[in-house]
């Protein structure tokens, strides 16, 4: 059956990426980014810390981690509360234990009913970024800009120090990254456009996409596609090793990976992030750092971003 005449055809159409924020620029022609120390690589870990309601709205859509059975489904509600109680301490514990700091995106659901847990995750040293309000909260166009921009005001309140933003859902309408702009967010952990941080465009002034790969987070390799610990640890590293290893041809690259409490870190899984944080410590010229940190590097690099 033949497409319809007006299929390729939608408001943002448009050369290129099909959006205002940045410039369709291939890598064979631009410039490679190089840091002053000599990191060829940045990985950056992301922690959701969310807020799963127990009937959930399917508008736009559900959440891909909503529970999943008719209302009260206590047992997936259980299965993501254990991780904000209980599996979050051992990623804690495995994350002083290999010295790093990695970055927490926290519901506003999250920052008014657990007030330690933030505390706890700020005394580790750990970046907090803001991460909507909850998982029932998912921006998407047919918000109105007022409907938008009080969920976006509901989190700022929240998180008052906040620099770094992750929708819910990791969806967006096409006036988000405007909104957060005017917020006063500056790094955006939603798109997955490059392997460094891009400073995007808005009618607000910049606000820089750090990549983040869902192509290896947790819950898609070891929830949805099944695949072993091994599995996970491995393409981590590969991930990792092909990023500093491609250095001389592309410059330093980043990467951001999603690691979630309530899937690694169960107590049958815990090793895996031990032993992944073990793997890529062995990598020379890697580094791991909060968005922050990686994206303020990215901007004292040569060329800055």
């Amino acid at each position: 059956m033949p497409l319809p005449d007006d299929y390729l055809t939608y408001p943002a159409r448009a050369y290129g990426m099909d959006n205002p924020h940045f410039e369709w620029t291939p890598r064979s022609k631009r410039t490679k980014t190089v840091l002053a120390d000599g990191t060829k690589a940045i990985a950056t870990l992301i922690i959701p810390i969310e807020f799963f309601p127990l009937n959930p709205p399917k508008t736009p859509f559900l959440h891909p981690g909503s529970v999943k059975t008719p209302y009260p489904d206590l047992r997936h509600f259980t299965v993501r509360d254990y991780g904000n109680r209980v599996g979050v301490y051992r990623l804690l514990r495995a994350f002083e234990a290999a010295g790093i700091k990695a970055t927490f995106a926290v519901n506003a659901e999250i920052a008014k009913r657990y007030p330690p847990l933030l505390a706890d995750i700020r005394g580790g040293g750990h970046e907090i970024a803001a991460h909507g309000v909850s998982t029932a909260h998912i921006h998407h166009d047919g918000l109105t800009e007022e409907a938008e921009t009080r969920l976006i005001d509901e989190v700022r309140e929240c998180f008052p120090d906040a620099c770094t933003w992750l929708s819910p859902a990791r969806n967006q309408s096409y006036r988000t990254l405007g909104l957060l702009a005017a917020a006063g967010f500056k790094i955006c952990l939603d798109w997955e456009a490059d392997n460094r941080p891009v400073a995007f465009k808005t009618e607000h002034g910049s606000i820089t996409s750090l990549p983040h790969y869902g192509e290896i987070s947790d819950v898609k390799l070891l929830t949805e596609q099944s695949q072993s610990d091994e599995e996970w640890i491995e393409q981590i590293t590969d991930a990792a090793t092909y990023s500093t290893e491609s250095y001389l041809a592309e410059g330093t690259t980043s990467f951001a990976f999603t690691i979630t409490p309530y899937v690694l870190g169960q107590p049958f899984r815990i090793h895996a992030v031990s032993a992944a944080l073990q793997a890529l410590a062995t990598i020379k010229g890697l580094k791991i750092a909060t968005a922050s940190e990686t994206v303020a590097a990215f901007e004292q690099a040569d060329p800055a971003i």
